[in-house]
């Protein structure tokens, strides 16, 4: 008998989008009652649905559990776009940086190759190998 019980259970609901929608508005009142946290996934699980119905099916009560939670889609929308503003400008500051960077190190390679010849040329001077050869004056 417990096979015809499963059965029941699996068998799916007559479509009628109307009784559905009176459904998950009673189940949103009843998420409250039980002082549940007021969810698309509590209020679907209150009404024997997926989550996925609520979102794709209806919008409108999804979008009215999100406002109460203090959530609309815009409100979302709008914090994610503010966000990746910030994140650019943020980003560009690294790169004027990186850049700035770049052009010092690429200075100091140079400041530094010129003083290892100076020091090599030095070194050359001191010990005797290298005679250091007096600069003409055109003058």
């Amino acid at each position: 008998m417990k096979k015809s019980a499963d059965s029941e259970r699996r068998k799916p609901r007559p479509r009628d989008r109307e009784k559905t929608k009176e459904e998950l508005t009673a189940a949103i009142i009843e998420v409250r009652n039980k002082g549940l946290k007021l969810s698309i996934t509590a209020v679907a699980a209150e009404a024997g649905v997926s989550p996925s119905l609520i979102h794709n099916t209806y919008p409108d009560l999804a979008e009215a559990i999100r406002h109460e939670l203090g959530r609309t889609t815009r409100q979302q929308r709008d914090a994610k776009a503010a966000e990746l503003v910030d994140a650019r400008a943020a980003l560009k500051g690294l790169r004027d940086e990186l850049r700035a960077a770049k052009k010092d190190l690429d200075e100091l390679a140079s400041i530094n190759e010129t003083l290892r010849d100076e020091i090599a040329r030095l070194r050359g001077e001191v010990s005797g190998k290298v005679v250091a050869l007096s600069r003409r004056d055109d003058g």
